[in-house]
């Protein structure tokens, strides 16, 4: 069985920044892509960035570009979400999530395995 756990979430200022960690555990087959998501309260889940598993190929939402950075580490079966010039509306739950699909990378529906969750607050 597969299992995502996430750490690493916490409160900073505006202008902050975080690292999210995610480990995997339990997947017979490397996943395809493997990504972060949030959500705040009353929004739906987004697609934040995601990483093409074992080549390295990153994909994010244009509201991060610039500012966060995904990479995956192979040897610790660690994915990281490196958060810099953090903002406010970045305040929500962030998830890691793993895919055996081949498309849509940035698409929260392709994805059939998660964490549950760390909470990400960024104050002003």
């Amino acid at each position: 069985q597969v299992h995502l756990v996430e750490s690493g979430g916490g409160s900073v200022q505006a202008g902050g920044s975080l690292r999210l960690s995610c480990v995997v555990s339990g997947y017979t087959y490397n996943p395809y892509y493997m990504g972060w998501f949030r959500q705040a309260p009353g929004k739906e889940r987004e697609g934040v960035a995601s990483v093409r598993f074992g080549y390295g190929f990153t994909y994010y939402a244009d509201s991060v570009k610039g500012r966060f950075t995904i990479s995956q580490d192979n040897a610790k079966n660690t994915m990281y979400l490196q958060m810099t010039s953090l903002k406010p509306e970045d305040t929500a739950t962030y998830y890691c999530a793993a895919t055996p699909y081949t498309s849509s990378p940035l698409a929260s529906y392709k994805y059939n395995f998660w964490g549950q969750g760390t909470q990400v607050t960024v104050s002003s």
